[in-house]
């Protein structure tokens, strides 16, 4: 009798032990990270503005974490297929998200994601951020942003602006230049930007709203003209461009953002390993120099910060698609 309960108390002992041992060889895990490779989901296509950052900033933090890090492009569904990857992977540090604008305003028009925009990741760094700018034709007759209001209060629903796809920055910008402005522009959604610039090259659209990198080649050509960014400070490579405040359009900030996230869950200390090396990353010179160039703004911060930052744009959003009584579509 005494021999069973001494083995039942042995064996409880073991399973209350069993936590934290694993507790601890996950610590021990973290604080050797990285032992293998990092594959970095990017839920677009090549060739976008969130691929082309991770490729330029990746290959400094992989020499300094002295680990590949393996790009993984998993286009679809606007993002939600890298997402929902990213979102269910193990949350080792050896699968990361490059994240983006659109992380927290697909939920706003598709409440039934597979995964929580803000419960089911753990944000890791911001690294750049991009303002929008309203675009028109250099042969548009308005030349102003007062022109555009003008003409949009003077024939309400005649003017229209093409976006990449409904709920994304460029439909949204839309939407608040709208609000801000008092006036009626009709909405028109492509599969993404680059295909509404080229109808905005043709006349078939007579407003856009890009990032300046975006349509930088036909600003410098002379095809496009931009009215005014949408950013607290004009952008030092356009800075006869004014802002839409001075504009005469309060109330314009707008702007694509990016970052690095991991699953939720991931250890703290894997966490800062990745932040720091993010933060090294975005002080080299000729990153820093190839963003601005490109009208690009680094911004690196800390988890905390990013995770802020989340919260706060997905509520200002939020309200701008309760106000303008947007809906999916």
């Amino acid at each position: 009798m005494r021999n069973t309960r001494y083995n039942h108390l042995i064996a409880a002992t073991l399973l209350c032990a069993m936590p934290a041992q694993a507790a601890l060889a996950q610590q021990k895990s973290a604080d050797a990270y990285p032992l293998r490779p990092i594959r970095l989901i990017i839920p677009y296509s090549p060739g976008g503005a969130s691929d082309n950052i991770c490729r330029l900033i990746m290959p400094r933090i992989s020499e300094s974490l002295g680990q590949t890090i393996v790009i993984d492009n998993r286009p679809g569904a606007g993002g939600v297929i890298g997402r929902d990857l990213g979102a269910k992977a193990t949350p080792d540090g050896y699968t990361l998200l490059a994240s983006d604008a659109p992380h927290i305003m697909n939920p706003l028009f598709n409440p039934k994601l597979p995964y929580d925009a803000l419960r089911d990741f753990t944000p890791i760094s911001a690294t750049a951020t991009a303002p929008m700018a309203l675009a028109v034709l250099a042969s548009f007759p308005a030349k102003t942003i007062k022109d555009i209001v003008a003409l949009a209060k003077a024939q309400p629903g005649k003017l229209n602006f093409g976006s990449g796809g409904t709920g994304v920055i460029t439909h949204l910008t839309g939407e608040l230049f709208k609000l801000a402005a008092g006036i009626n522009i009709v909405h028109v959604p492509y599969k993404s930007i680059a295909p509404a610039i080229t109808d905005l090259l043709g006349g078939q659209i007579q407003i856009a709203f890009p990032s300046p990198a975006t349509v930088s080649g036909q600003v410098q050509a002379g095809r496009i003209r931009l009215l005014a960014v949408a950013a607290v400070k004009r952008a030092a490579v356009y800075p006869d461009v004014p802002t839409f405040e001075e504009a005469g359009v309060p109330g314009m900030i707008a702007a694509n953002w990016f970052g690095v996230m991991g699953p939720a869950k991931l250890p703290r200390s894997i966490v800062e390993r990745i932040n720091l090396e993010t933060h090294k990353a975005l002080q080299n010179r000729e990153v820093r120099e190839r963003l601005t160039t490109a009208g690009i703004e680094p911004i690196p911060n800390t988890p905390q910060e990013f995770q802020k930052m989340l919260e706060t744009e997905y509520a200002r959003w939020a309200t701008v698609v309760k106000t303008a009584g947007l809906k999916p579509e």
